[in-house]
Formats: C-alpha cells, structure tokens, sequence
C-alpha cells in the first residue's frame, strides 16, 4: 500500500530556537519515524531570501540547519531530505501558478501585512509572492499532507486554491494537500514573558545547541515574579508558567504533570532543574551536531542525493503541468 505523501521546510534564518524545534523539527522526526508517510522535509533556502541576509553567512546557515535536520533524527534512508534551490522546478511552477493567481488573494494575506510592518526598510516583491513559491514545494510533490502551525493555515489554503483552479481549467493533475495540523507549544521570551521567543532577542532565546552553560545562565535570570508558589496560571505567573511549557514540550507531559514533578522546590531550585532538563535533553543533539559540522563534505552528499531523488519527481510533474498548458509540442 502506498504511504500518503508529506511535505515541509524550514527556513535557514539563523540558528534554530527551542520554539522552531517543538514546532517543527521535533515533530517532523517522529512523523517520519511513525512509519505512516513518505516524508520530504527541505531546506526552504529561496524562502529565506525574503529578509536581510548577507551571501558570507548564507552558506553556513544552510549547512547548519542541514547538521540540526540529522543531529534530530531525521534520516537520508526513511525521508527524502533536500535543498529548495536544488530543485529548480520549484521556481518555473511557482512562475506558472502566479500567472492564475488572483491578486487580491495574495493582498489579504496576514503574514504578508505582519513581515511588511517588521521590515520596513525591505518590503520585497518575494514577501508578497512567498505563498505561490510554497503551493509550489507541496504540489510538486504530489503531497497529500503538509503539518503545519495555525500561522501557515492562509497559505495552506492559497494552495488548495490553485490545485482546484488549475485542475478545473487545465485538467486533473495537482493533489489538493490537506493540513497536518501540529500542536506547538507558545514559547514566550525568558526575558521578557509578554513577547514569543524570537532570535531577534538572543538573551531570552533558548537556541537548541546552546552549551550547558549557556541555558543555565540565561534559565538563572529569566523573569519569573514576586512569589515563591509553582503553578501553570499564564495570565498572572506568565514566566513560571513558560518555563513550565518548556519542560512539558520536551517531556511530552502536560504543564500540570510538570507543576506536581517540581512540587515542593523554591524558585532557584526550580530553575536549576529546568536548565537540567533543557541540557540533559539536547546532550545528545549537541555532540551528533559538532561531529556532523566537522564533515561538510559528507553534509553536502546528503543534501545532494537527497535534492536528486526530489529532483527526478519534480521533473516529472513539471513536464506534465508543461504539456497541460500547450508548452510542450
């Protein structure tokens, strides 16, 4: 029987924070050691190219987030694990899909509104048509699946947009990918609990190959408040109660089960704890990771036999998306 086909990326924007792991990269690996799927998961480089970055830094990000995909667990032999700019196809159906996508359906895009008011100074063409390039990715593929995060939703929904709109004028070819919805947990920032982790604010960013004493420090001093008591209540103990998400995501209990874990213990006790859990849990991501960066060229084989194997689909569908629309003769 044939496996349903999944499909998603991450960006190589910087290092990866605990946030970007519990709501992708920890989920992908059990997806894919589930057994239930044929996964593609990429490195979304074109994507990234939307914010200020500079070519120096590029490179490393890529080779980076590559070492993080396999330090994670996710693996060459089950997953087909490839680099987005390596798969041209991507790019030319991207162009095709923009020419039947209606403009004011890229204009209600909220992300678009929301990354256009945090980069003033670099509202580019590629913020506005990031969504057709991402249809793109899923339905080169045939993917009947795509986990994604209530954030990605809109865009989601763009794409099963266009497969119906180019299957109803052209003819049946594009799969119409349904939501894989994953339960991510809100992370806030550790020095300031009313905003989300951001990398943006390294101090209270917990970055996943942070060293051991790096989380200690930065766990010490994050903001908790003016009682003694442990308890999951967001609204008026916002940063006991992020710490308390962290282990729960990491743990896979429920912030209550943690609550009881740590009963009894005064807040530096607690905190202690927190950062033992934190360190102890990406011990081993930490050492696979260094090993991994100290053979690029063994990274670079695995992206390139993985970008291969997405390649040959993505010329297959291509043709067949050429042929419908009378470019081929």
């Amino acid at each position: 029987m044939t496996k349903p086909i999944l499909i998603s990326g991450i960006q190589p924007t910087g290092r990866l924070h605990l946030g970007n792991y519990l709501g992708a990269l920890k989920n992908f690996v059990g997806l894919q050691d589930s057994g239930k799927y044929q996964c593609y998961f990429f490195v979304a480089d074109y994507h990234s190219l939307t914010e200020d970055f500079k070519p120096e830094e590029k490179s490393q990000q890529i080779e980076s987030l590559i070492a993080d995909f396999l330090a994670a667990g996710l693996d060459p032999k089950k997953s087909v694990i490839f680099l987005q700019s390596q798969v041209p196809q991507s790019t030319e159906l991207a162009w095709i899909l923009s020419a039947i996508t209606p403009f004011g359906e890229l204009s209600r895009m909220t992300q678009f509104k929301d990354k256009s008011a945090a980069q003033k100074e670099n509202i580019n063409a590629g913020l506005f048509t990031y969504p057709i390039l991402m249809a793109a990715d899923i339905l080169l593929y045939d993917a009947q699946l795509v986990p994604v995060g209530s954030d990605q939703l809109q865009h989601l929904e763009l794409a099963r947009t266009l497969a119906r709109k180019f299957n109803s004028r052209f003819g049946q070819i594009f799969v119409e990918p349904k939501a894989l919805m994953t339960s991510t947990p809100r992370l806030m920032s550790l020095d300031d609990p009313s905003k989300k982790m951001s990398k943006s604010h390294p101090d209270g960013c917990l970055f996943i190959d942070d060293s051991p004493e790096e989380i200690e420090r930065k766990i010490k001093v994050a903001v908790t408040d003016s009682g003694n008591e442990i308890k999951y209540d967001p609204k008026n103990k916002s940063g006991i109660s992020n710490l308390l998400s962290i282990v729960a995501g990491l743990s896979g209990k429920s912030p209550e089960d943690v609550v009881r874990d740590f009963a009894g213990m005064n807040y530096g006790e607690f905190k202690h704890s927190v950062s033992d859990c934190v360190s102890d849990y990406f011990a081993s991501f930490r050492k696979k990771k260094e090993a991994l960066l100290k053979k690029p060229a063994a990274l670079k084989k695995a992206l390139q036999h993985g970008s291969e194997q997405a390649q040959k689909i993505a010329q297959k569908k291509l043709a067949e998306v050429k042929e419908k629309i009378g470019l081929i003769i």
